[in-house]
């Protein structure tokens, strides 16, 4: 299975609270929302169009609970997003998760190498595509090692100003070879990115 990760950033890389305020995930974040009004009906379509050809979801524990939530409870199975997410196998790193709450749910948990080896084995016996939305951490953790097939990223024309990013000030060097790129009318490019080792540095 190719493992897809897909976010939505501000130009200056916040990811954090990009459909709304939640003051339960976020406390003190007062500039959620700032995705929403930029996505018209033909960024709408291509993210309806990501999620169905989706044949498995994998999340962290943050992201899985906030979608088990908004998402998971909804029965309107006819719109692309709540059909694919509530009749797709659904997995969840994590360590403290026990018993999850939305169907067709599998916990990954262990250290990090024998979470590397679940996700590893997910992606060679399955043909099709294993999707990662939001899910900061994991997504950063999954490019560390080594196993992300492709990034897209809808990058919102925005500057937050605060909040998590989807990058730390430090972490590993990764060349990326650009797989797709367009615009949508009101500004949200979408760029599709994959990852292709360290990257050249300039000598001299």
């Amino acid at each position: 299975m190719k493992l897809t990760t897909t976010t939505q950033v501000s130009v200056d890389g916040v990811m954090q609270g990009n459909g709304g305020r939640h003051p339960d995930l976020d406390p003190g974040f007062e500039r959620g929302g700032w995705a929403r009004p930029l996505f018209d009906s033909e960024a709408m379509t291509l993210v309806d169009q990501v999620y169905q050809r989706a044949d498995a979801f994998l999340f962290g524990r943050r992201t899985y609970e906030l979608f088990a939530g908004y998402w998971g409870v909804r029965e309107d199975l006819d719109n692309p997003i709540v059909g694919a997410l509530n009749t797709k196998p659904k997995y969840v790193a994590s360590n403290t998760l026990t018993e999850p709450r939305w169907a067709d749910t599998t916990v990954l948990s262990g250290d990090s190498d024998e979470l590397a080896a679940a996700i590893g084995e997910l992606k060679a016996k399955q043909a099709g595509e294993l999707q990662v939305h939001g899910s900061g951490a994991l997504t950063r953790w999954l490019l560390e090692n080594n196993l992300v097939d492709e990034m897209i990223l809808l990058v919102c024309p925005v500057i937050v100003g605060e909040g998590t990013r989807l990058f730390p000030d430090t972490g590993p060097d990764i060349a990326l070879d650009l797989a797709e790129s367009r615009a949508f009318p009101m500004g949200i490019t979408l760029q599709v990115y994959r990852p292709a080792g360290r990257p050249q540095y300039a000598t001299g």
